[in-house]
């Protein structure tokens, strides 16, 4: 399994602010590679697609793609540690549909930082 690096959110969310968006694209790409080291399988498509796809459809493919981010990490804490089945890819899906992506970036963050394996 690949490591998964604790980020600073506030950071990462000013970053994305300043950047007008951009460095939400960063973010949005490792938290890609994240997932993927995390459940130890691309669990979707690579990391590059997810950004090209997203920029391509202006932000429509962004959106299924947080719901299925969700799902991924719902099926990693059921399976692996053994915890209650959430909806996070509900809530991903819903912050996303009303342009708050920048909310679903540090809500799974924050998962991630959880489950980090380098301080």
């Amino acid at each position: 399994m690949n490591p998964i690096e604790k980020r600073d959110i506030a950071i990462s969310v000013v970053l994305s602010i300043i950047t007008l968006g951009i460095y939400a694209l960063y973010w949005m790409y490792q938290i890609s590679e994240d997932v993927n080291a995390l459940v130890g399988r691309q669990w979707h498509c690579s990391s590059g697609i997810v950004i090209l796809l997203t920029i391509v459809t202006f932000g429509i493919y962004g959106i299924y793609w947080w719901y299925m981010a969700g799902q991924a990490l719902d099926e990693y804490i059921v399976s692996k540690e053994s915890g209650m089945p959430g909806s996070r890819g509900v809530v991903y899906l819903v912050l996303s549909i009303f342009g708050l992506s920048i909310v679903s970036l540090a809500l799974c963050q924050n998962e991630l930082n959880a489950r980090a394996t380098i301080a």
